[in-house]
């Protein structure tokens, strides 16, 4: 079983301003163990501290205290270089807001993550065109970012992020700016990445219709779990 284990946190504390007079806790000893290939949300409110989590998660912050294992990696004792890697290989991120590089392609955008992991120029052309397919947005390579809409940016995101294979799909609230209907397409997507691909998945989201199409649900308050259920595991029918 623990070689199943992808992400494990224990006693997760995030403290700001540590030492200060205005020192700010934001989680209290998060425990999380996330096994491959499950698709998992954790759900709460605004300021219930899932934005501190994802940022740990994700390995673009460390934890003030607790212990901290990604796929294998001890994240409390890495280096900033070995972090950098991690999240370039390890972890493929879907933001809200898309981030996409406004001044080049869709394609070149999906190319990015294998350009700083060295991927040869051919492979690395060849491999974002058969992921902008996997998405349905091959008719859409050449197009800038601004002359797509929300859900075809969303995507154009959903083949960055799986542009090295990554270990694990950590997606922020990636339907908040769209429409019901372009939504229902996005997670569609991710069950389709799950299911046929065998992606870990990791959804953070203030929705309950959404968390309850996947497999597991954490529910967060007040920078703490407060409770854990099973999902749908599928889209609603």
């Amino acid at each position: 079983m623990k070689d199943d284990v992808i992400i494990e946190a224990r006693n997760v504390v995030k403290r700001y301003y540590v030492g200060q007079p205005n020192e700010l806790e934001i989680l209290h000893g998060i425990d999380l163990r996330v096994l491959k290939g499950e698709f998992v949300a954790i759900v709460g409110a605004s300021g219930s501290g899932k934005s501190t989590l994802m940022n740990i998660i994700g390995v673009l912050d460390r934890p003030t205290a607790g212990s901290y294992i990604l796929d294998g990696v001890d994240v409390m004792a890495a280096k900033d270089a070995e972090l950098s890697e991690i999240r370039n290989q390890k972890i493929g991120f879907v933001f809200q807001t898309y981030n996409l590089i406004s001044r080049t392609s869709a394609l070149k955008n999906v190319e990015l993550p294998m350009l700083y992991a060295a991927v040869p120029r051919r492979k690395r052309i060849g491999r974002a065109k058969a992921l902008m397919r996997l998405v349905e947005m091959e008719e859409r390579m050449q197009h800038k970012p601004d002359e797509l809409s929300g859900g075809q940016k969303q995507r154009v995101a959903i083949a960055r992020a799986m542009a090295n294979d990554p270990a694990i799909i950590l997606a922020d609230e990636p339907t908040g700016a769209l429409d019901t209907k372009t939504g229902r397409m996005v997670m569609d997507l991710f069950h389709m990445l799950h299911k046929e691909r065998g992606k870990t998945i990791v959804l953070i989201t203030h929705s309950p219709e959404l968390a309850e199409e996947t497999e597991r649900i954490l529910t967060l308050s007040d920078g703490m779990f407060v409770g854990e259920r099973k999902g749908l595991g599928h889209a609603p029918v």
